[in-house]
């Protein structure tokens, strides 16, 4: 029940998102955002990937900095760098849980902390990618709890890197397809096509819990 709003209100975060860049369009510049991140330079992602890193392990969420990602270098690159970030911040929470701040996160993580211990002892790696391809957990709590568990941490980075791409994707190319929407630099076709792709993606990401649930039944 409680995955079903989330999934709600950040549906209704995206739209509201996107609505407002639209009725404020006229406002942003985006030859001037293109124009100051070309003057960064290498410093540009460098900087993007620190910020996403630091919100990770201080538990803000990242759905607009990775929709932030798509809009200011593009789906490929945006999930590219938003994966960096993503991984690096989920790695430092891993390891300040299971090295430096054990007792404190065993008290905030609550009763779920059992459920993905048994998750993680009965199915190891496989485990960690259903949890990252279905957000069962919030994202940043998830990342603590699971260095209380067994887990390798070359596995949990690994698995966490792939797994977490198709999320990453999904809001990258939809901040992207937004972007290049309101900007005028996409004709009507192409920009037709883009929110089609965005809204596959989202489909899809959506639709994975039946699909896992599905094959871990025949596994």
């Amino acid at each position: 029940m409680k995955s079903n709003i989330t999934k709600i209100l950040i549906l209704l975060l995206l739209i509201s998102i996107v609505v407002s860049l639209f009725i404020f369009r006229d406002q942003i510049n985006f030859e001037a955002i293109q124009t100051w991140l070309k003057s960064l330079g290498y410093w540009a992602p460098v900087i993007f990937i620190m910020i996403y890193i630091i919100s990770t392990v201080f538990f803000i969420p990242g759905s607009l900095l990775t929709l932030a990602s798509g809009v200011l270098f593009g789906p490929i690159f945006g999930t590219f760098f938003t994966l960096i970030g993503a991984t690096i911040g989920a790695t430092i929470s891993f390891m300040i849980s299971r090295f430096l701040a054990r007792d404190w996160i065993e008290k905030k993580s609550g009763p779920r902390l059992n459920q993905l211990q048994r998750g993680v002892d009965k199915e190891g790696w496989r485990f960690i990618a259903m949890v990252r391809l279905v957000p069962l957990f919030p994202f940043s709590i998830l990342n603590y709890a699971l260095g209380l568990t067994r887990i390798r941490i070359s596995v949990y980075v690994i698995t966490s890197f792939i797994c977490m791409a198709p999320g990453s994707l999904a809001y990258n190319y939809l901040g992207h397809a937004t972007a290049q929407s309101i900007s005028g630099t996409a004709d009507l076709k192409q920009t037709i096509s883009q929110i089609f792709i965005a809204i596959g993606l989202f489909a899809f990401v959506l639709y994975l819990p039946r699909i896992i649930k599905k094959f871990r039944k025949e596994v």
